[in-house]
């Protein structure tokens, strides 16, 4: 059959405090509120989409914001670290943005040849920056003070953290695309044989490891992209085939997508690059006002009462 996947999509977080995250993600690390909206299944909870410009597929980072109540577990059975893409030469740049703003990070060798800068967001969550030319996005968001020269570039690639490789090998082979491409140690190294944006997965292999719980700093869900509605009935078709449990296709406004969890325990989506975050305001306006999925919005004034304003 076909390949019927092309890379990551979105990332979806679990965040804390929705106001600290917003201005982590803007005003730090310079990323575009792409879309203000709400958790499809708790309105009473901000769901923030940051990416490039237009919120291109391989760029989105989303986040429900579920307040501090609870902080979540790194563990085994989810996406232990996103890295982003960044210019080559603009690291240094980066470890002193991060310096000012009094983040604490690593510089190293993620065990590929490659030189990462490893950090945290407020809740905890593992992020890290790679300079490559590889996953560049063709449209970066540039601020007041991060020019497109340094803007970050849409996702490199993620790890998976598991108690065992191959089922999970198997599946990102056999159902999304991916080939192995290399191992060092306990990692091993995907990437997408028809996708160079948005396109590694490393998998750390740690037998022993108890399961993450999932709340503030851990990863929710992972989604790759597909291009359009055909694809993705062909893909939930895919999926049942291979003997794995999956959603029916769900309509979520910006993108149409299945979902079902791999060997591991790593709650995998499949989204469509359609119909995207301008269907339902001008690009230039993106992330500006609170949308609603069309069920809620008989509710919108109950709805604005109970979140707090984002500034």
């Amino acid at each position: 059959m076909e390949n019927l996947t092309y890379g990551l999509h979105h990332i979806t977080a679990i965040a804390g405090d929705a106001q600290r995250t917003y201005d982590f993600y803007t005003k730090i690390l310079g990323l575009r509120l792409v879309k203000k909206t709400v958790n499809f299944d708790a309105p009473d909870a901000y769901h923030f989409y940051f990416g490039d410009t237009a919120g291109s597929p391989g760029t989105i980072l989303t986040f429900f914001a579920w307040g501090d109540e609870v902080k979540g577990i790194p563990g085994a059975g989810t996406v232990s670290q996103i890295t982003f893409a960044i210019p080559v030469g603009s690291i240094d740049f980066w470890k002193k943005r991060l310096a000012q703003n009094n983040i604490r990070f690593v510089e190293q060798n993620d065990g590929f040849d490659e030189n990462i800068l490893s950090f945290a967001d407020p809740d905890g969550l593992s992020l890290a920056l790679i300079e490559t030319e590889k996953g560049k996005t063709s449209q970066p968001w540039a601020t007041s003070d991060i020019s497109a020269q340094y803007a970050t570039q849409g996702f490199y690639g993620i790890t998976l953290t598991l108690n065992e490789t191959e089922p999970s090998v198997e599946v990102l082979k056999e159902l999304l695309g991916y080939t192995v491409s290399s191992k060092q140690g306990a990692f091993t190294r995907l990437s997408h044989q028809f996708e160079s944006n948005a396109a590694y997965i490393d998998i750390l292999e740690l037998p022993d490891e108890p399961e993450a719980m999932i709340a503030a700093g851990i990863v929710h869900h992972v989604a790759f992209r597909t291009p359009t509605d055909e694809f993705i009935e062909l893909q939930r078709a895919k999926v049942l085939e291979a003997d794995l449990h999956v959603s029916p296709i769900m309509d979520r406004t910006y993108f149409h997508s299945i979902y079902f969890r791999e060997p591991g325990g790593v709650l995998f989506e499949v989204a469509t690059d359609s119909p995207g975050f301008d269907v339902d305001e001008p690009l230039a306006e993106l992330g500006q006002s609170l949308k609603l999925p069309i069920q809620f919005e008989r509710f919108r004034t109950e709805i604005e009462n109970t979140l707090t304003p984002i500034y």
